[in-house]
């Protein structure tokens, strides 16, 4: 299983969440949103400078700092919108 971060997936690109190295409220805040392991991720864009980036599970979009994102761990899928 190759995994990469959730900063790397390109917009349009899905994924599963293999892990979260996030510590604190961060980590706290997400996981009560619902991004927990297995959970399918869809990048939808980035800002004109490149972070912070959208993303799309559960329903709800949320948009997330790379310097975050880079540490989420995610198994990249077929592609499938989620």
């Amino acid at each position: 299983m190759k995994t990469k971060s959730l900063a790397e997936l390109y917009a349009g690109e899905s994924a599963e969440i293999a892990g979260i190295e996030l510590q604190g409220p961060a980590a706290e805040r997400l996981r009560a949103l619902g991004l927990t392991d297995g959970t399918k991720v869809t990048k939808l864009r980035a800002a004109p400078s490149g972070d912070p980036a959208a993303y799309l599970f559960r329903g709800a979009v949320i948009a997330l700092r790379n310097a975050d994102a880079a540490k989420i761990a995610v198994v990249p899928g077929d592609g499938a919108r989620v």
